[in-house]
């Protein structure tokens, strides 16, 4: 069963998240009101994904994926938020997020986003999709970078970091292309090496800046 830890300063909020998640089988492990309090919970239950609020009182989300960061902890972060504002998108997922959806999603769409982080893939609500790749496109080059990254991809490789892109597992990935995981796992690290990755979300949204995806 996944085990998740949800971050919200309301308590309503977080209570109902909880509800609706434990009825479709997933775990909750801890809860926490802010950024600090998150850290603590998240090293006394280390789930399989986090649910993160951006905007709290004191110690916020961004607060958060930074100190989870400096502190090398590696689960994943679905940003769950009322506020769809494209500065805070990227924001959260250069600081680390793996996953970004806005409040208004069903309980299915929650429950498979949670799995697909937990399965090691990254997912963005498609409702914000379009509008993050005009602004990753709209962004400089960064300094020294390889301006035609892609020809060190291969066919296979492209395959698979659309699918990453899709926000598919390496499981999934490996059903769709018809390959084992083994050699799917594979393919990504060697995506995340060409493209000077620290993670598939980082792969994507380099990706897209590159124009590898568009």
């Amino acid at each position: 069963m996944t085990r998740v830890v949800i971050v919200d300063d309301q308590t309503l909020v977080r209570h109902g998240i909880r509800t609706l998640l434990e009825i479709a089988d997933v775990d909750v492990v801890g809860e926490a009101d802010d950024g600090r309090a998150a850290l603590e919970v998240v090293d006394a239950t280390t789930p399989d994904v986090i649910l993160l609020d951006l905007r709290m009182p004191r110690y916020d989300g961004l607060w958060t994926l930074r100190r989870l960061g400096e502190r090398r902890i590696d689960i994943p972060v679905l940003v769950l938020t009322t506020f769809d504002d494209d500065t805070l998108v990227l924001d959260a997922l250069r600081a680390g997020a793996r996953g970004y959806l806005l409040k208004d999603v069903t309980v299915e769409q929650l429950t498979r986003a949670v799995r697909t982080l937990a399965g090691g893939g990254t997912l963005v609500a498609p409702s914000i999709t379009d509008r993050m790749l005009r602004a990753i496109r709209s962004l400089p080059s960064a300094a020294g970078a390889d301006p035609s990254p892609v020809q060190a991809l291969t066919g296979r490789e492209l395959e698979v970091l659309r699918l990453m892109a899709e926000g598919y597992t390496n499981r999934e990935i490996s059903r769709a292309l018809s390959l084992v995981e083994g050699t799917v796992k594979n393919h990504v690290s060697t995506i995340l090496l060409k493209l000077s990755a620290r993670d598939r979300t980082n792969a994507v949204l380099r990706a897209l800046h590159l124009g590898i995806l568009g």
